[in-house]
């Protein structure tokens, strides 16, 4: 046999895709990330006025202060009582176990389960836990849009349902349909392809539903990640050295919150009952708040605008504290079994980390300081490279930090890839 005849002959390109293939999921995409997005803004502005009941208007009515340490002790207490009851009592109780979820990507869960799980995530967004609203949002959005998907057009795959839910959920919650580009992109690496096509054919629907989802929340609610941190203009080394060290102790500290979280959610496991585990968490989650002070309740997205709208505001230790505080809050919140994702806590806990390595070495931009922080706290907790790497860069708002968090992620990667994830399996284990 030749040579030439034994050399195995290159793969072959993916098959073009005709528009005819596309168009018709233009208007199903449309659909899903307009829906998604009205449900997303609905959670959110029930838990906003509910928190505002709680937090503001009950205690002014019983004359104590709404951020004292024993009213936030018994406000989370209380949220775990609450949540606890709609775990308990609730239809497929809200959902399985969030421990064992990640960002999307599971099997749809059944409609009957969607009421309690929606509840138990308004309740838990208004009475303080340090969660985010993103896993119980996508996984109402993914089940209802599989659900409603499959009666409207039994022929299409149920995974067009999901991803398009997925990405418009992920749209709408950050305001941009980047993010969730890049999320289906590291998705669909090494999986085979929904459509017979490129990559592109196959972002082509759920970028469109991301759009959708973006655009209405930006015209609604207008958000904004930007933290309006001092402008970052070119980067010198100094710069980079701070941003890979910055980066990579992040991510080592949020690797110790995720080597603890097995254990945190075995000994709540072991209660055996959400009507113990739920109210034991939200003591202590109480009693946190009360250390750490009330910028560390919640799922702290606008608490951290309050940190970056003020970088001399706090003193070193004080940053310290509320990074490890913050750190220790998302552990519980995520171990006990309230329903929220980790994503915005997380970020909290990378800018005040970040704000601490400014306080300690003013000559650390505090731009750098906060991005790199955030990047290697999300590395290290939600393993999503892209993710990670998008809200480091968009807090910041400067297109000369891109180049420093691509650098920055890198050996902050090293560090957690391959290692166990904030993640279990049914048996308790780590998710690698």
């Amino acid at each position: 046999m030749s040579n030439e005849a034994a050399v195995a002959p290159p793969p072959a390109a993916p098959p073009a895709v005709s528009a005819r293939t596309l168009l018709p999921l233009v208007a199903p995409a449309l659909v899903v990330g307009v829906g998604c997005s009205l449900l997303f803004l609905a959670v959110s502005e029930a838990a906003e006025r509910l928190q505002d009941v709680l937090w503001s208007a009950l205690p002014d009515a019983l004359g104590v202060s709404g951020y004292g340490a024993l009213w936030m002790i018994v406000m989370l207490t209380a949220t775990g009582v609450l949540v606890g009851l709609v775990v308990w009592k609730a239809p497929g109780h809200a959902g399985p176990d969030p421990a064992t979820l990640g960002l999307g990507g599971e099997e749809p869960v059944a409609p009957y389960v969607l009421p309690g799980l929606v509840v138990a995530a308004a309740l838990m967004l208004a009475g303080g836990p340090s969660l985010g609203p993103e896993n119980p949002i996508i996984a109402t959005n993914v089940a209802l849009a599989f659900w409603l998907g499959r009666k409207a057009a039994p022929g299409a795959p149920g995974a067009l349902w999901v991803s398009l839910a997925s990405a418009a959920t992920l749209g709408a919650l950050f305001g941009t349909p980047v993010a969730a580009a890049l999320v289906v992109s590291e998705a669909l690496a090494g999986k085979p392809m929904p459509i017979r096509g490129s990559l592109w054919d196959n972002l082509f629907a759920p970028l469109l539903a991301a759009a959708a989802g973006a655009l209405t929340t930006t015209l609604i609610a207008s958000p904004s990640f930007d933290l309006g941190l001092p402008p970052f203009g070119r980067p010198g080394w100094g710069d980079l050295l701070a941003a890979l060290v910055v980066s990579c102790a992040a991510a080592v500290l949020g690797m110790l919150a995720v080597y603890a979280f097995p254990y945190a959610h075995r000994v709540f496991a072991r209660l055996g009952h959400p009507m113990l585990a739920l109210p034991l968490g939200g003591l202590v989650l109480g009693l946190l708040g009360a250390l750490g002070g009330h910028l560390t309740l919640f799922k702290g997205l606008h608490e951290v605008g309050e940190l970056a709208a003020d970088p001399q505001g706090w003193s070193a230790g004080q940053f310290a504290v509320m990074t490890v505080v913050k750190l220790a809050a998302l552990l519980i919140a995520a171990a006990c079994g309230f329903r929220g994702g980790r994503i915005f806590p997380a970020v909290f806990v990378g800018a005040a980390f970040g704000l601490c390595a400014h306080a300690l070495v003013p000559a650390v931009n505090v731009s750098v300081a906060v991005a790199a922080g955030v990047l290697g706290l999300l590395l290290a907790i939600t393993r999503q490279g892209w993710i990670s790497l998008f809200t480091a860069a968009v807090l910041v708002a400067s297109p000369a930090i891109l180049a420093l968090m691509c650098v920055a992620s890198l050996p902050a990667w090293l560090l957690v890839t391959g290692r166990p994830q904030m993640q279990l399996t049914q048996d308790g284990t780590s998710v690698r």
